[in-house]
C-alpha cells in the first residue's frame, strides 16, 4: 500500500507550506487516521502513545478549519501541564504560520492581566491548564460563543492530577454545537465517561502500544539496594554514554540531590520540577533541547508531552507509583520513529510496583545485569571524551520554517489607538509587499509586533522608518 501524504487531506496550500518548512515529510499513524475525521468535524476518543505525532494529528485539521477572519477563539485547547501548553501553543503557531493563525496559552503562575490582554486581541487558539482557563471563563476574559472546538490532551493525566471537577465545569460553559476530541495514552473509566456524557457518538480511534513493547525503545531493569543506586547510575553512564538522557526520580529533593552529585563529577547536567519558577522550568527544558547539556535530572513533569526528538536514555532512577507514568517516561525516548533505551532501577522494596508495571503494559521487560569493571574500564575514555567535548547545538525544529520571517517592534499599541488593520493597510501600500506578506500581528498597550513573511522584512523595517502608522511615526526595529 502506498506511504499517504499531507497532500492526501486536500488541506490548504498555506499549511502545506508550513508542514515542508517543519520537516514533515509523512504522516504517521495517528495522524493518517485523525486528519480526515477532524477535517469532517467528527468527535473523536483518541487512545495514542506520546511521540506518536498526535499534537499535529490535530493542530493540521483545526489550522485548516479556523476561520481567519473571526477574532474570537475558535478552539480551546486543554492540557494537564504548563510545559505541554507551551509547547502545544508553539505547535499551532508554526503550522498556522502562513494563515497567521494566533494562538495563545494561558496557565498559573503567569501574570493573569498580561494573558487578559492577550486574548481581548485576535485569538484563533487557546491552549491552557484547566484551573487557570476556568479562571479566565469565570472573570469573562475568556469569549466562547464562536467557540468550535474542544481538545482535551493527555485525559488521563489530567485526571490523574485531580483536574476531572475542573474540566467538567469548562465543558458545561461550552457552546453545545461544537466538535469534541479527547486524546489520552490510556483510558480509564473517567476518561469513558467523560465521553459517553459530553460527546456526541465518537469515533474510537485506538493505536497499538508499540512502543512499549516492540522495536522502538529497548527495555531492561536492573536489580539494586537504595543506597548502590548512585554508584549504579555512575557506572550505567559511562558504559551507555548517552547523547542525552533523562534520569526521572519520584520527589523533588531526589532530584535537587541526584543534580547536585552529577554536577560536582562535571556531568554537564541541569534539573526540571514543579518547585522551580516557570520560566526557570522552560528555559532547562529549551536548553536541554538545544543539546546544552546532556543529562537531565526530573520528576514526572517532564514525562508528559515533552517533544525532545533525539533523547537516547531515560533512567527510571526511582520507579514511578503509577503504573502509567511508566508509559509517559519512556515515551521521552524511541520518538519519531527513532530508537532509544529505557532502563529502571528496581530495589527490592520495589518489586511490587514492578509487577504492576508489567501487568499494565503486557509484557515481561528484561533483567540486565548491572554493568562489569571490565566493561567500565574499556568505555569510560569515551564518556569522558564526551563529557568534555563542546556540546553540538540543534537547530530548533522550527528555524527553517521561520528563516524567511522578520518580527518587528513598534514603540505604540492599544493607547495610541493602534489596531492591527492600521499595520496592515499601511504595510500592504509598500512597493512589492502585499497583505499576504504580513504574518500575526500583536498589539500590546504600549507596543505591537509584526511578523513580516517571505524574506520581506528587510523591506518593510527599512520603509517603516519613516512611514506614519494612522499618522503616528512610531519606532520600529527587528524584534529580539
Amino acid at each position: 500500500m502506498e506511504q499517504a501524504t499531507f497532500h492526501d487531506f486536500h488541506i490548504s496550500a498555506e499549511i502545506l507550506q508550513a508542514l515542508t518548512g517543519l520537516g514533515y515529510e509523512t504522516p504517521t499513524k495517528v495522524q493518517t487516521e485523525v486528519i480526515p475525521l477532524a477535517l469532517q468535524n467528527q468527535d473523536l476518543l483518541v487512545k495514542s502513545q506520546t511521540g506518536s505525532g498526535k499534537t499535529a494529528a490535530y493542530a493540521i485539521p483545526i489550522c485548516e478549519l479556523i476561520e481567519w477572519e473571526e477574532n474570537k477563539p475558535q478552539c480551546l485547547v486543554l492540557t494537564p501541564t504548563r510545559e505541554l501548553a507551551a509547547q502545544v501553543k508553539e505547535d499551532f503557531t508554526n503550522i498556522g504560520r502562513f494563515k497567521r493563525i494566533k494562538a495563545a496559552s494561558v496557565y498559573g503562575k503567569q501574570p493573569f492581566n498580561k494573558q487578559k490582554l492577550e486574548l481581548k486581541q485576535k485569538t484563533h487558539v487557546v491552549v491552557g491548564t484547566p484551573g487557570r482557563v476556568l479562571d479566565h471563563i469565570e472573570k469573562g476574559t475568556l469569549s466562547l460563543e464562536k467557540l468550535k472546538y474542544l481538545i482535551i490532551d493527555e485525559a488521563d493525566e489530567m485526571f490523574n492530577m485531580g483536574f476531572i471537577d475542573q474540566v467538567e465545569d469548562i465543558i458545561r460553559n461550552l457552546p453545545v454545537e461544537r466538535m469534541t476530541a479527547v486524546f489520552s495514552a490510556t483510558f480509564p473509566e473517567d476518561v469513558k465517561k467523560l465521553a459517553e456524557q459530553y460527546m456526541k457518538e465518537p469515533v474510537e480511534i485506538e493505536m497499538e502500544a508499540q512502543q512499549i513493547t516492540a522495536n522502538k525503545i529497548e527495555h531492561s531493569m536492573i536489580g539494586v539496594k537504595e543506597e548502590g543506586k548512585f554508584d549504579l547510575l555512575k557506572d550505567l553512564t559511562i558504559v551507555e554514554n548517552p547523547d542525552s538522557c533523562i534520569i526521572f526520580c519520584r520527589t523533588q529533593e531526589r532530584v535537587d540531590d541526584l543534580m547536585d552529585s552529577l554536577d560536582r563529577l562535571g556531568y554537564p547536567v541541569d534539573k526540571i520540577h514543579g518547585g522551580m519558577y516557570q520560566e526557570d522550568r522552560f528555559d532547562v527544558m529549551d536548553d536541554f533541547k538545544r543539546g546544552v547539556f546532556r543529562y537531565l535530572a526530573a520528576t514526572d513533569v517532564a514525562a508528559r508531552g515533552i517533544d525532545i526528538e533525539a533523547v537516547s536514555l531515560v533512567i527510571q532512577y526511582d520507579i514511578p507509583m503509577e503504573k502509567e507514568s511508566y508509559v509517559h517516561r519512556i515515551g521521552r525516548t524511541g520518538r519519531a520513529g527513532r530508537t532509544g533505551r529505557a532502563v529502571t532501577f528496581m530495589t527490592p522494596a520495589e518489586k511490587r510496583y514492578f509487577a504492576d508495571i508489567e501487568q499494565y503494559i503486557g509484557y515481561k521487560i528484561p533483567i540486565q545485569k548491572a554493568p562489569s569493571k571490565e566493561e567500565i574500564e574499556k568505555r569510560r575514555a569515551d564518556f569522558q571524551e564526551k563529557i568534555n567535548a563542546q556540546p553540538e547545538l540543534k537547530e530548533d525544529k522550527s528555524a527553517k520554517l521561520n528563516e524567511n520571517i522578520m518580527k518587528l517592534y513598534f514603540n505604540g499599541g492599544k493607547k495610541k489607538k493602534i489596531r492591527a488593520v492600521d499595520f496592515v493597510g499601511t504595510i500592504a501600500k509598500i512597493d512589492g509587499v502585499t497583505a499576504d506578506d504580513i504574518g500575526i500581528i500583536t498589539i500590546q498597550e504600549n507596543s505591537s509586533y509584526v511578523e513580516i513573511l517571505n524574506g520581506k522584512g528587510p523591506i518593510v523595517l527599512q520603509e517603516m522608518k519613516h512611514t506614519t502608522v494612522k499618522g503616528k511615526q512610531l519606532k520600529v526595529h527587528k524584534a529580539r
